[in-house]
């Protein structure tokens, strides 16, 4: 059984700041989640028009790039607990035309100035390392003008559990049934759902290598000892092999909805 962590923000900063730049090109999970949530958000919306925008975890721009293909928005905000995240959008965003741009560095947890009157709060993938979501959830009802919209894609209880069986430590995951609830005290619910997915690699050398790239692996300071390593290849290899050399499980769930009106 896996032991849950108390999140370490600043390791987590330190591991996606440290990727950046190959995020994009390793984390196809996740691209293909920024890519659904923002046909969720764009195909609920008879005219895909938003005044004011505000993403939280905004990484290396996949969720942005997706949502401006797809609608307009007049002013975007975007949040990160990276600050340096601010030059990967700045570069994506010279294809659309945003009127304003405003980056908001910071765990977003802790942030104490954020835009009011919101249209739509979007957040891909990244939900799962805050400490407190009902709190997360209740200030971006208050931020939201009502009737707006929040759409966010996370990770649920499969997710990566060949690492956290081996390794013995994971992320406390939720369900999809208590986001539903945790969000549903401040907003009404529109789409939900959630896959499990299992992706393919050559060795457990490549499912090491593809999580490094990615920065998810951002939970506790531990060094590679060689025995560790050894007994971490050793036991993938032999508990998650598939016909093509073994996989690794992801589990996204995807949730939109509306605060309710006074």
């Amino acid at each position: 059984m896996s032991q849950d962590i108390i999140i370490n923000k600043q390791l987590v900063r330190e591991r996606f700041c440290s990727t950046l730049k190959s995020y994009r090109s390793h984390a196809v999970v996740q691209k293909a989640m920024a890519r659904e949530l923002s046909e969720i958000i764009c195909s609920s919306e008879q005219v895909p028009c938003f005044d004011k925008v505000l993403e939280v975890g905004s990484g290396s721009g996949a969720l942005m790039a997706e949502l401006l293909s797809r609608c307009s928005v007049n002013v975007y905000y975007a949040n990160d607990l990276v600050e340096e995240s601010r030059h990967c959008l700045r570069e994506g965003l010279d294809r659309f035309s945003v009127q304003e741009f405003h980056f908001l560095a910071g765990d977003i947890e802790h942030l104490e100035e954020l835009p009011s009157e919101l249209d739509l709060v979007v957040s891909n993938a990244t939900l799962q390392w805050l400490e407190d979501l009902d709190s997360f959830f209740r200030n971006m009802a208050i931020h939201l003008r009502p009737g707006g919209m929040l759409a966010f894609s996370t990770f649920s209880t499969s997710n990566m559990q060949e690492i956290s069986a081996i390794e013995g430590v994971g992320l406390s995951y939720h369900t999809l049934k208590e986001l539903e609830q945790l969000a549903g005290k401040y907003f009404e619910l529109t789409v939900s759902r959630e896959e499990v997915l299992q992706l393919e690699f050559s060795s457990p050398e490549a499912v090491l290598h593809h999580i490094r790239r990615t920065g998810v692996n951002g939970i506790r300071r531990r060094s590679w000892t060689k025995s560790r390593y050894q007994h971490f290849i050793d036991q993938y290899r032999r508990l998650f092999s598939s016909e093509n050399g073994v996989y690794l499980t992801y589990h996204p769930v995807y949730c939109s909805m509306k605060k309710r009106m006074p």
